[in-house]
């Protein structure tokens, strides 16, 4: 799993708020090349970009039948969000990691390469026979 993850810290380019329409289409359009890549390949399981942390709900079980709790975004106190992801199934981690690089270059304003954070994580199964 590739995970696109930001903060202040670690993103050193603005906001896509407050990129132009173009800036935002190129990027848009990067993607879906290289998703398509991915898939002629084979390698392509699952991707998808996330709204804004503006967005986020954090629901937390009450108990007792009670309503849940649940907090609005946005959270000052976070300091990183989730921007989306892909699913990859590649040969191993250092193909991961080539998948990792290219998609962490996506242009964004004025065409330049984010050179975005990407992390690489694999995913979880469980032992066998367990499902």
């Amino acid at each position: 799993m590739l995970l696109m993850q930001f903060s202040e810290r670690t993103a050193d380019f603005p906001r896509i708020d407050t990129w132009t329409p173009e800036e935002i289409r190129a990027h848009i359009a990067f993607m879906r090349d290289a998703n398509a890549k991915l898939a002629a390949d084979g390698e392509f399981v699952d991707a998808q970009g996330l709204a804004g942390p503006e967005t986020v709900r954090i629901v937390k079980a009450a108990g007792d039948g009670a309503a849940p709790l649940v907090t609005e975004g946005p959270f000052p106190e976070t300091k990183e969000f989730l921007a989306g992801w892909w699913i990859v199934d590649c040969a191993g981690p250092e193909r991961a990691v080539e998948i990792a690089a290219y998609v962490s270059a996506a242009p964004g304003p004025g065409g330049a390469p984010l050179n975005m954070p990407i992390e690489v994580r694999q995913v979880m199964s469980a032992p066998d026979g367990e499902l």
